[in-house]
């Protein structure tokens, strides 16, 4: 290699090397983004994503109340509304998406259904970043039945009910009760019976075991409690 060959590749390395340090520099230096409020198209996915693992490391329930964002940080719990019908839901940031131009967020299918437009696919929804706090109005609860007749969900209520001993969540922020919510499985109203609000997964789990004791099957879930 010549003298002059020689020159020019080590000129070419330093030139290379201060492009990467100068990058780096640039890097460091540059803030993540911020979440801000903002308005979008939320999409939402579900059943082919179930069970998998999600960019913060989760196993992907669709039934709970989480979303996929491209860039605001994971955990960052966002407030999302519905601009046609102002129904709202809670859900926490936990994977990366949606890798469709023209969307901002992608939900889970329980998000989704939460604010009714799973038919639709898409919707026009507003944004609001609550700091990564879960507020008061999303909680945990204790599924102990699911019937697709109200006689039978009915009468499972009243008789856990009556069971007492459930008392408050902690914090005195409000009694625990037995209560129905409705949903859809394959076009047909299913009735389920649910105990709650427990302010968090663990408290939910007692609760579970407790009555799992007793002979009924539970199950724990994220409660969305929407407003209208």
């Amino acid at each position: 290699m010549s003298e002059r060959t020689l020159a020019r590749t080590r000129g070419s390395r330093a030139m290379v090397l201060l492009s990467v340090a100068l990058c780096a520099a640039a890097c460091a230096t540059r803030a993540p983004e911020s979440p801000a409020h903002r308005l979008g198209v939320a999409s939402w996915y579900g059943p082919g994503f179930h069970g998998k693992r999600t960019s913060s490391g989760e196993t992907y329930d669709q039934h709970r109340l989480t979303a996929a964002h491209r860039t605001w940080p994971l955990g960052t719990a966002v407030r999302v509304t519905n601009v046609e019908t102002g129904k709202s839901v809670v859900v926490r940031i936990n994977d990366r998406g949606p890798f469709v131009d023209g969307r901002e967020i992608d939900l889970s299918y329980g998000a989704a259904r939460a604010l009714g437009f799973v038919a639709t696919g898409t919707t026009q929804v507003r944004l609001e970043p609550l700091s990564g706090k879960i507020p008061p109005d999303v909680g945990f609860a204790v599924q102990v039945g699911s019937f697709f007749d109200i006689p039978h969900a009915q009468a499972l209520r009243h008789r856990i009910a009556a069971q007492g001993g459930l008392g408050r969540s902690p914090g005195g922020r409000a009694s625990r009760g037995v209560y129905l919510t409705q949903g859809e499985v394959e076009d047909q109203t299913v009735y389920r019976v649910r105990v709650g609000p427990c302010a968090s997964r663990h408290e939910a789990e007692a609760i579970a075991s407790r009555l799992g004791g007793a002979g009924l099957e539970t199950i724990v879930v994220e409660e969305n409690y929407v407003r209208e």
